[in-house]
């Protein structure tokens, strides 16, 4: 069984790509809703809630875990698989997998794994705008392997402070609206004017709002949404590693929560109607 984890809905713009792409797989979802969202949180926090979310699903027998949620990625990503994961009973049978990476290859038209630029990517002069939470953003993750890969590429980021969570808790059209043309009117004043090539929306929550993005960036503008990379990004991967497919035997997708699902359920349904039950998690 594969997890996917997320702060809060958000990542369920993964979970759904996932679960179509691979009918074949059995997924578990964990939103922490209880404590959405983690944006705006500290990186200690971030750390904290990630590694009990990650350990939660290895308890619910997942066996590798994506982190669908930019923050969690960018901030604890690293450090779980390199530091708790190789010192935890979990560390010769389970893996982590994070979101960040698959982006910035569709983003480069490179792989991961090429650190240093190469043609035709090193002369790539392209606008890339990264939309993103506080926390994404301020740890600097995109812009610094996006450089890595494509060196004179012209990156501006912009931080949505607020996005995330009026659509964690159902805010109207009419809100996300007002927020997502602000945003872009903020990216376009400090790009000076100059439309982007690329959009990257680098937070899960943002597809659930990807027609409000088209609405107001330029027509030019390539909007890079992460759920299609991460699919695909995984297919590859699961070849590499057969032995997180399992045994074949095909569940239901199951969606947990640490949250009320009473609470979450409408919001939950107005982007996704067809959503899986929702269960409260029960700790092991």
């Amino acid at each position: 069984m594969i997890g996917v984890f997320d702060s809060g809905n958000g990542g369920l713009t993964i979970f759904r790509e996932l679960t179509t792409r691979f009918p074949h797989l059995s997924f578990t979802y964990l939103g922490d809703h209880a404590n959405a969202p983690y944006g705006n949180r500290t990186s200690q926090e971030i750390l904290r809630l990630t590694r009990n979310g990650v350990e939660q699903l290895f308890q619910q027998d997942c066996r590798l875990v994506i982190l669908a949620c930019n923050t969690a990625t960018a901030i604890a990503a690293c450090t779980l698989q390199h530091q708790w994961l190789p010192n935890s009973p979990y560390r010769e049978t389970h893996n982590i997998l994070g979101i960040i990476a698959p982006t910035v290859e569709v983003a480069t038209q490179t792989p991961w794994a090429t650190k240093e630029p190469q043609y035709p990517q090193a002369t790539n002069t392209d606008t890339v705008a990264i939309f993103g939470t506080v926390q994404t953003v301020s740890s600097n993750v995109y812009a610094e392997e996006i450089a890595k890969r494509c060196p004179h590429v012209n990156i501006v980021q912009q931080a949505c402070p607020h996005l995330a969570g009026v659509i964690e808790h159902g805010a109207s059209e009419r809100e996300l609206e007002e927020l997502v043309h602000d945003y872009v009117q903020e990216m376009l004043t400090r790009s000076g004017g100059t439309p982007p090539h690329w959009a990257v929306l680098g937070c899960t929550h943002y597809p659930w709002v990807r027609h409000l993005f088209e609405q107001y960036l330029p027509e030019t503008t390539r909007v890079l949404c992460q759920p299609k990379a991460v699919a695909n990004s995984l297919e590859f991967y699961l070849k590499r590693h057969p032995e997180y497919l399992g045994d074949n035997t095909i569940a239901q997708p199951i969606v947990l929560t640490t949250g009320a699902t009473r609470q979450i359920r409408p919001t939950l349904q107005r982007y996704w109607p067809e959503v899986p039950h929702i269960k409260q998690l029960r700790r092991a």
